[in-house]
């Protein structure tokens, strides 16, 4: 089975207190029409410390329309990308030619060409090296990027392949929107990028990486579009949130744990240690107690929303590095699991290499 060697991430370049965050939000939407109190809770609820954002705040008001939004993300975006994977290779000790693929993910802004070919303009790539750039997946995006890579390392075991995810979700808010999701989202949502290595398990590094990744899995849950998206309009990206999601957690999530465990011969009811996507608060409360976790099972999830927020795909690769950094002890057994918009979920296992 293929191996999950190192991960890189990059911080947006700025960052703001959540307090900074919330009163700038204020100051744009005032107005008899607005509830003080009710924002300020929203913007508590949600337990982020602060954020990085991809330009800086007073840049913001400048921004109109859906066209100036997505030239702030390809400006921010294509740096952050190049950094993590130039800091990845360099870790590793690898050069760009000896990558045989690039899968990249973004559900907060657009490029044609994607942001693989970009990427592949500013490192010295090989010409032949293949492309999956993923779109659309949202928050699920970093486990199923995972996924995919891994089902390509099965096919090619003496190759290294690099995932890397950029989100921008502050270039997402709708200023206009007062709606509860939105008003959810402007004190959830950072930005973030994060880029991954795996390789083939029999690649030279394959002896040295502490992560062996198996059983992809995959769920799909019927008629639940409305539950988590973007609705494209004039502006941009409108966010679709869902009060549903906790709901739909405790109530699918057990069960595919169970598949999973069962499908791989995993003789225990759940596993030693999860790298969890932190949706939000509500969203890991009902993950603890759909599959009866320790408190400390969810620290690095709970962590990395404090501190950045939730950053769409790029959050669980971040608690991935942070798994990687603080490894569980040889033989341990985990999970990768993330939700997103479909309304689905995505899991593997990982084993701690001996």
């Amino acid at each position: 089975m293929p191996f999950i060697h190192s991960v890189a991430c990059q911080m947006a370049p700025h960052y703001y207190e959540q307090e900074t965050l919330t009163r700038t939000l204020l100051e744009d939407w005032s107005g008899d029409y607005v509830n003080t109190d009710r924002i300020l809770q929203f913007q508590q609820n949600v337990q982020v410390g602060g954020r990085h954002l991809a330009v800086p705040l007073e840049r913001y008001r400048k921004l109109k329309t859906f066209g100036d939004f997505n030239d702030a993300w390809l400006e921010a975006a294509v740096p952050m990308a190049t950094k993590a994977v130039d800091e990845l290779l360099d870790g590793a000790g690898l050069s760009p030619e000896q990558v045989g693929s690039i899968t990249s993910t973004t559900v907060t802004g657009l490029a044609v060409p994607s942001l693989d070919a970009r990427l592949m303009n500013q490192l010295d790539f090989p010409r032949s090296t293949r492309r999956t750039p993923l779109f659309g997946l949202g928050c699920l995006a970093g486990v199923a990027g995972i996924n995919r890579v891994g089902d390509y390392l099965v096919g090619h075991p003496t190759e290294a392949a690099i995932l890397v995810a950029v989100e921008l979700c502050s270039l997402t808010l709708q200023k206009q929107d007062l709606s509860v999701a939105n008003l959810i989202a402007s004190g959830l949502f950072g930005d973030g990028c994060a880029a991954v290595l795996m390789v083939g398990d029999e690649h030279p590094l394959a002896a040295t990486a502490p992560l062996e990744w198996s059983n992809p899995r995959s769920a799909f849950f019927n008629d639940t579009e409305r539950v988590m998206g973007w609705d494209v309009v004039d502006s941009g990206f409108k966010v679709v949130l869902s009060p549903e999601v906790p709901r739909l957690v405790a109530n699918e999530v057990p069960k595919e744990v169970e598949a999973l465990l069962e499908e791989a011969d995993v003789d225990r009811d759940k596993p030693d240690f999860l790298v969890a996507h932190p949706g939000g608060p509500r969203v890991l409360e009902a993950l603890e107690g759909a599959l009866d976790l320790e408190p400390d099972m969810l620290r690095f999830s709970w962590d990395s929303l404090q501190k950045h927020g939730n950053m769409s795909s790029a959050s669980v690769l971040f608690i991935l590095k942070e798994t990687l950094d603080n490894l569980p002890p040889a033989g341990s057994v985990g999970m990768m699991t993330a939700l997103g918009p479909g309304f689905c979920a995505e899991f593997n296992l990982l084993r701690r290499a001996s």
